[in-house]
Protein backbone atom coordinates (compact mmCIF):
# COMPACT_ATOMS: atom_id res chain seq x y z
CA UNK A 1 0.00 0.00 0.00
CA UNK A 2 1.09 3.44 -1.01
CA UNK A 3 1.06 5.32 2.59
CA UNK A 4 1.71 8.79 0.44
CA UNK A 5 -1.80 8.73 -0.34
CA UNK A 6 -2.89 9.67 3.24
CA UNK A 7 -0.57 12.61 3.34
CA UNK A 8 -2.33 14.18 0.23
CA UNK A 9 -3.67 17.29 0.47
CA UNK A 10 -7.66 17.64 1.23
CA UNK A 11 -9.30 20.51 -0.15
CA UNK A 12 -12.70 21.29 1.71
CA UNK A 13 -15.06 21.54 -0.98
CA UNK A 14 -18.84 23.01 0.12
CA UNK A 15 -21.70 21.30 -2.04
CA UNK A 16 -24.50 23.49 -2.88
CA UNK A 17 -26.67 22.12 -4.97
CA UNK A 18 -30.93 22.81 -5.52
CA UNK A 19 -33.60 24.77 -4.53
CA UNK A 20 -33.10 27.63 -2.06
CA UNK A 21 -35.55 27.36 0.58
CA UNK A 22 -36.59 26.66 3.90
CA UNK A 23 -38.14 23.33 3.53
CA UNK A 24 -35.48 22.60 0.32
CA UNK A 25 -32.18 21.14 -0.17
CA UNK A 26 -30.54 24.44 0.34
CA UNK A 27 -31.62 26.24 3.32
CA UNK A 28 -29.05 28.15 6.29
CA UNK A 29 -30.36 25.28 9.20
CA UNK A 30 -28.83 22.38 6.95
CA UNK A 31 -25.85 23.93 6.08
CA UNK A 32 -24.59 26.48 8.53
CA UNK A 33 -22.97 23.31 10.55
CA UNK A 34 -21.59 22.43 7.05
CA UNK A 35 -20.17 25.75 6.33
CA UNK A 36 -18.18 25.62 9.61
CA UNK A 37 -16.69 22.44 9.47
CA UNK A 38 -16.01 23.51 5.86
CA UNK A 39 -13.65 25.92 7.35
CA UNK A 40 -12.44 24.47 10.52
CA UNK A 41 -11.10 21.46 7.63
CA UNK A 42 -9.17 24.75 5.77
CA UNK A 43 -7.46 25.69 8.76
CA UNK A 44 -6.18 29.30 9.06
CA UNK A 45 -5.57 31.07 5.71
CA UNK A 46 -7.02 28.04 3.96
CA UNK A 47 -9.21 28.12 0.88
CA UNK A 48 -12.27 26.62 0.51
CA UNK A 49 -14.12 25.60 -2.74
CA UNK A 50 -18.07 25.99 -3.31
CA UNK A 51 -19.52 23.72 -5.61
CA UNK A 52 -22.63 25.73 -6.84
CA UNK A 53 -25.86 24.11 -8.70
CA UNK A 54 -28.49 26.01 -8.19
CA UNK A 55 -31.78 27.88 -10.08
CA UNK A 56 -32.14 29.98 -6.89
CA UNK A 57 -35.04 30.59 -4.67
CA UNK A 58 -35.39 32.41 -1.20
CA UNK A 59 -34.12 35.75 -0.75
CA UNK A 60 -33.49 34.73 2.82
CA UNK A 61 -31.84 31.78 2.80
CA UNK A 62 -29.63 32.86 -0.48
CA UNK A 63 -28.64 35.95 2.12
CA UNK A 64 -28.54 33.97 5.12
CA UNK A 65 -26.13 31.17 3.46
CA UNK A 66 -24.07 33.75 1.58
CA UNK A 67 -23.33 35.59 4.89
CA UNK A 68 -22.61 32.80 6.81
CA UNK A 69 -19.59 31.90 4.00
CA UNK A 70 -18.54 35.27 4.65
CA UNK A 71 -18.02 35.53 8.10
CA UNK A 72 -16.06 32.18 8.50
CA UNK A 73 -13.89 33.11 6.03
CA UNK A 74 -13.15 36.50 7.21
CA UNK A 75 -12.52 34.79 10.78
CA UNK A 76 -10.42 32.04 8.95
CA UNK A 77 -8.47 34.53 6.76
CA UNK A 78 -9.52 32.13 4.14
CA UNK A 79 -9.90 32.38 0.52
CA UNK A 80 -13.09 31.12 -1.31
CA UNK A 81 -13.50 29.49 -5.06
CA UNK A 82 -17.16 29.16 -6.57
CA UNK A 83 -17.55 26.81 -9.10
CA UNK A 84 -20.62 27.31 -11.20
CA UNK A 85 -22.14 24.21 -12.55
CA UNK A 86 -25.01 23.71 -14.48
CA UNK A 87 -26.89 26.67 -13.06
CA UNK A 88 -25.95 29.66 -10.92
CA UNK A 89 -28.64 31.97 -11.70
CA UNK A 90 -30.22 34.42 -9.14
CA UNK A 91 -30.26 32.63 -5.58
CA UNK A 92 -27.37 30.20 -7.02
CA UNK A 93 -25.39 33.72 -7.75
CA UNK A 94 -26.02 35.44 -4.72
CA UNK A 95 -24.47 32.22 -3.26
CA UNK A 96 -21.90 32.28 -5.70
CA UNK A 97 -20.62 36.29 -4.98
CA UNK A 98 -20.23 35.05 -1.29
CA UNK A 99 -16.76 33.92 -3.09
CA UNK A 100 -13.59 35.95 -4.35
CA UNK A 101 -13.38 34.42 -7.24
CA UNK A 102 -16.09 32.62 -9.34
CA UNK A 103 -15.33 30.26 -12.11
CA UNK A 104 -17.88 28.32 -14.59
CA UNK A 105 -18.26 26.38 -17.61
CA UNK A 106 -18.89 28.44 -20.72
CA UNK A 107 -22.08 26.77 -21.05
CA UNK A 108 -23.40 27.37 -17.71
CA UNK A 109 -26.53 29.37 -16.72
CA UNK A 110 -25.54 32.98 -14.99
CA UNK A 111 -26.94 35.84 -13.71
CA UNK A 112 -30.90 36.15 -13.53
CA UNK A 113 -30.44 39.35 -10.93
CA UNK A 114 -34.27 39.66 -10.41
CA UNK A 115 -37.19 38.82 -8.26
CA UNK A 116 -39.89 37.24 -9.41
CA UNK A 117 -43.78 36.33 -7.33
CA UNK A 118 -47.17 36.28 -8.33
CA UNK A 119 -50.48 34.07 -7.87
CA UNK A 120 -53.79 33.03 -8.94
CA UNK A 121 -56.99 34.28 -9.04
CA UNK A 122 -59.71 32.02 -8.33
CA UNK A 123 -62.71 34.46 -7.72
CA UNK A 124 -64.69 33.84 -10.71
CA UNK A 125 -64.06 30.35 -10.91
CA UNK A 126 -65.62 29.34 -7.51
CA UNK A 127 -68.25 32.04 -8.46
CA UNK A 128 -69.24 29.96 -11.77
CA UNK A 129 -69.21 26.99 -8.86
CA UNK A 130 -71.77 29.01 -6.83
CA UNK A 131 -69.33 29.50 -3.60
CA UNK A 132 -69.37 32.91 -1.78
CA UNK A 133 -66.65 33.90 0.28
CA UNK A 134 -66.36 34.76 3.58
CA UNK A 135 -64.00 36.51 5.05
CA UNK A 136 -63.18 38.36 8.43
CA UNK A 137 -60.43 40.43 9.36
CA UNK A 138 -59.43 43.00 11.97
CA UNK A 139 -56.98 45.40 9.55
CA UNK A 140 -57.53 47.03 6.13
CA UNK A 141 -54.84 44.91 5.02
CA UNK A 142 -54.69 41.55 6.69
CA UNK A 143 -56.12 39.75 3.50
CA UNK A 144 -53.89 41.58 0.95
CA UNK A 145 -52.90 38.65 -1.28
CA UNK A 146 -56.07 36.68 -0.63
CA UNK A 147 -56.48 34.43 -3.95
CA UNK A 148 -60.11 34.27 -3.92
CA UNK A 149 -60.86 37.97 -3.47
CA UNK A 150 -60.20 40.16 -6.95
CA UNK A 151 -56.68 41.61 -6.94
CA UNK A 152 -56.33 45.65 -5.48
CA UNK A 153 -54.28 47.61 -7.48
CA UNK A 154 -52.76 49.16 -4.15
CA UNK A 155 -52.08 45.24 -3.09
CA UNK A 156 -50.15 44.91 -6.76
CA UNK A 157 -48.07 48.33 -6.03
CA UNK A 158 -46.89 46.91 -2.62
CA UNK A 159 -45.76 43.28 -4.06
CA UNK A 160 -43.62 45.87 -6.88
CA UNK A 161 -42.52 47.94 -3.62
CA UNK A 162 -41.50 44.75 -1.78
CA UNK A 163 -39.91 42.91 -4.91
CA UNK A 164 -38.24 46.74 -5.48
CA UNK A 165 -36.32 46.23 -2.12
CA UNK A 166 -35.20 42.99 -2.16
CA UNK A 167 -34.30 43.89 -6.06
CA UNK A 168 -31.94 46.69 -4.24
CA UNK A 169 -30.30 44.71 -2.13
CA UNK A 170 -29.39 41.94 -4.28
CA UNK A 171 -27.39 44.71 -6.71
CA UNK A 172 -26.01 46.24 -3.81
CA UNK A 173 -24.69 42.42 -2.80
CA UNK A 174 -23.02 42.14 -6.45
CA UNK A 175 -21.81 45.41 -6.58
CA UNK A 176 -19.99 45.04 -3.34
CA UNK A 177 -18.69 41.54 -4.38
CA UNK A 178 -17.90 42.47 -7.49
CA UNK A 179 -16.08 46.03 -7.05
CA UNK A 180 -14.23 46.99 -10.25
CA UNK A 181 -14.82 43.75 -12.49
CA UNK A 182 -18.59 44.38 -13.82
CA UNK A 183 -18.25 45.58 -16.96
CA UNK A 184 -21.14 47.62 -19.45
CA UNK A 185 -23.85 48.87 -18.45
CA UNK A 186 -25.75 47.85 -14.80
CA UNK A 187 -29.22 48.42 -16.30
CA UNK A 188 -28.71 45.11 -18.68
CA UNK A 189 -26.66 43.40 -16.03
CA UNK A 190 -29.56 43.40 -13.77
CA UNK A 191 -32.43 43.17 -15.25
CA UNK A 192 -33.07 39.76 -14.17
CA UNK A 193 -31.56 38.09 -17.71
CA UNK A 194 -29.70 35.09 -17.38
CA UNK A 195 -26.90 34.30 -19.60
CA UNK A 196 -24.10 31.38 -20.35
CA UNK A 197 -20.74 31.63 -19.14
CA UNK A 198 -19.20 33.06 -21.80
CA UNK A 199 -21.04 36.09 -21.69
CA UNK A 200 -20.68 36.57 -18.15
CA UNK A 201 -17.24 36.41 -18.51
CA UNK A 202 -17.05 39.07 -20.73
CA UNK A 203 -19.55 41.22 -18.34
CA UNK A 204 -17.61 40.18 -15.27
CA UNK A 205 -19.91 38.26 -13.39
CA UNK A 206 -17.79 35.48 -13.31
CA UNK A 207 -13.60 35.65 -13.51
CA UNK A 208 -12.75 32.28 -15.75
CA UNK A 209 -14.06 29.18 -16.80
CA UNK A 210 -13.19 25.67 -14.58
CA UNK A 211 -14.32 22.85 -12.84
CA UNK A 212 -13.98 21.61 -9.04
CA UNK A 213 -11.77 18.82 -9.54
CA UNK A 214 -9.46 20.87 -12.01
CA UNK A 215 -9.66 24.08 -9.22
CA UNK A 216 -9.10 21.51 -6.39
CA UNK A 217 -5.92 20.58 -8.33
CA UNK A 218 -4.68 23.71 -8.60
CA UNK A 219 -4.93 24.44 -4.87
CA UNK A 220 -3.59 21.69 -3.44
CA UNK A 221 -1.62 20.25 -6.44
CA UNK A 222 -1.68 17.06 -8.96
CA UNK A 223 -2.69 14.61 -6.00
CA UNK A 224 -4.82 16.75 -3.90
CA UNK A 225 -8.47 15.21 -3.56
CA UNK A 226 -11.65 16.73 -2.28
CA UNK A 227 -13.21 16.71 1.10
CA UNK A 228 -16.50 16.86 0.40
CA UNK A 229 -19.37 19.03 3.00
CA UNK A 230 -23.01 18.08 1.87
CA UNK A 231 -26.05 17.36 4.11
CA UNK A 232 -26.12 13.36 4.31
CA UNK A 233 -29.81 12.12 3.03
CA UNK A 234 -32.06 10.09 4.38
CA UNK A 235 -33.16 6.67 2.94
CA UNK A 236 -36.19 7.26 0.75
CA UNK A 237 -38.90 5.86 2.52
CA UNK A 238 -37.73 7.87 5.55
CA UNK A 239 -38.14 10.84 3.70
CA UNK A 240 -41.30 10.42 1.72
CA UNK A 241 -44.03 11.33 4.57
CA UNK A 242 -41.60 14.83 5.06
CA UNK A 243 -40.99 15.24 1.28
CA UNK A 244 -44.91 15.22 0.59
CA UNK A 245 -45.89 17.55 3.63
CA UNK A 246 -42.96 19.80 2.71
CA UNK A 247 -44.01 20.11 -1.07
CA UNK A 248 -47.66 20.92 -0.02
CA UNK A 249 -46.59 23.71 2.26
CA UNK A 250 -44.08 25.23 0.03
CA UNK A 251 -46.06 25.13 -2.84
CA UNK A 252 -48.89 26.84 -0.87
CA UNK A 253 -46.53 29.59 0.75
CA UNK A 254 -44.65 30.30 -2.84
CA UNK A 255 -47.74 31.34 -4.40
CA UNK A 256 -47.29 34.74 -3.39
CA UNK A 257 -43.88 34.99 -1.56
CA UNK A 258 -41.40 37.19 -3.59
CA UNK A 259 -37.98 34.79 -4.52
CA UNK A 260 -34.55 35.21 -6.59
Amino acid sequence: MNLLFWRRKKVPVLVLHGMLARRAALNIAAYAPLIDAAFRAAGQGGHVVLDIDSPGGSPVQSDQIAARIRLRAEENGAKVTAVIGETGASGGYWLACAADRILANPMSVVGSIGVIGGGFGFEEAIGRLGVRRRLYTAGANKARLDPFSPERPEDVDFVRGLMDDIHARFKDWVRTRRTGRLKGEEAALFDGSFMLGARACEAGLIDGFGDVDGLVREIGGEKARKRVFRPRRRGLLARLPRMAASAVVEAVAEVSRPRI
